[in-house]
């Protein structure tokens, strides 16, 4: 499915299958969250909810967010935040509207649901410096490294850069991201402090 034509009937499913989880992503294959409004978003996981490492665990198979475990389903793919989504939609939904075309309803419920829950977002600012924005704080966690004492290096997951991004405010301390998302117990205060920095820095040149 192409994001550019969010009314083809065809369509319903996969877009209701992008639909995110109570935590907050949606997962998508391939293309980056700043592309055009062409980007595809197909195929996407119908099981929703890598994003779940915030403090929820799926159910079967062994599968267990906290501890990052994921199922095959997860394999291979790239982890949107609800701002990076909401972005791709907006300028979907406006391609749209230049046609006269009108949105399904799977569309605008996913549309509205990632902008409820977006804290990343102004209107005053430049669609372009937006997306920018929120490409670099991906890369930014994407690319965190902090050794252990034993000379290990650890790193985030996909799934908690999409859930920091969804669920960390300006004034989230330690313990409560790590009460949001489990799995972050397994670094230091000091590197978990150093992540939400990054987050709370983006978040302030968004919203000034």
């Amino acid at each position: 499915m192409e994001l550019d034509n969010p009314v083809s009937s065809g369509s319903a499913m996969e877009v209701e299958q992008a639909i995110p989880s109570s935590s907050g992503a949606v997962v998508q294959t391939g293309a980056s969250p700043g592309a055009a409004a062409g980007s595809a978003l197909a195929p996407v996981s119908s099981a929703a909810g890598a994003a779940a490492a915030a403090a929820s665990i799926t159910v079967g198979g062994g599968e267990n967010a906290a501890e990052l475990k994921f199922g095959q389903d997860f394999e291979d793919i790239h982890i949107l935040s609800n701002a990076q989504v909401a972005v791709i939609l907006q300028v979907s939904a406006k391609s749209a509207g230049a046609r006269d075309e009108e949105l399904n309803e799977v569309y605008r419920k996913t549309q509205k649901y990632v902008e409820r829950f977006n804290t990343m977002t102004n209107d005053e600012k430049e669609h372009q410096e937006l997306v920018d924005e929120l490409d670099n704080l991906q890369d930014a966690l994407t690319t965190f490294r902090k050794e252990t004492d034993d000379g290990q290096e650890m790193e985030l997951h996909g799934s908690e850069v999409a859930a920091l991004m969804n669920l960390v405010a300006t004034d989230t301390m330690v313990e409560e991201a790590v009460a949001l998302i489990p799995s972050l117990s397994r670094f230091p205060e000091a590197a978990i402090d150093e992540i939400l920095d990054l987050i709370r820095s983006t978040m302030i040149r968004i919203v000034s």
